[in-house]
């Protein structure tokens, strides 16, 4: 099976952030910053920034006068669920319950701006 990784996007010309994946986990920098991105799946999209601040420090958010340069985004689609037949609810009806599917980094996407 094919190892599976985020899709990535380039949105300008120039260089870029260093970044490394690792199972479900992107690292940036020289290991300045590391995100889970597993256990950053909501039930609804998650989008995080990634922005140089005024120090050159690796932060997450925009903060503006301290952090408003892009280095990157993180896109993270709503978590999926599987649904299973659980018995009858009080009026004989099929009752279900929501089984979360594996995360899969694949359905990420990770959007790198050129450095300024």
């Amino acid at each position: 099976m094919a190892k599976k990784t985020i899709k990535v996007v380039e949105m300008n010309e120039g260089e870029k952030i260093a970044y490394s994946v690792n199972g479900n986990k992107i690292t940036f920098g020289d290991d300045e910053l590391t995100l889970n991105l597993e256990k950053n799946e909501r039930d609804d999209a998650n989008h995080i920034d990634i922005c140089r601040d005024k120090y050159g420090n690796i932060v997450t958010g925009v903060i503006p006068g301290i952090a408003e340069t892009y280095a990157a985004q993180i896109d993270i689609p709503p978590r999926e669920y599987d649904y299973i037949a659980d018995g009858v609810d009080e009026n004989g009806k099929p009752r279900e319950v929501p089984i979360p599917v594996p995360f899969d980094i694949s359905k990420c996407t990770l959007t790198l701006w050129a450095l300024v």
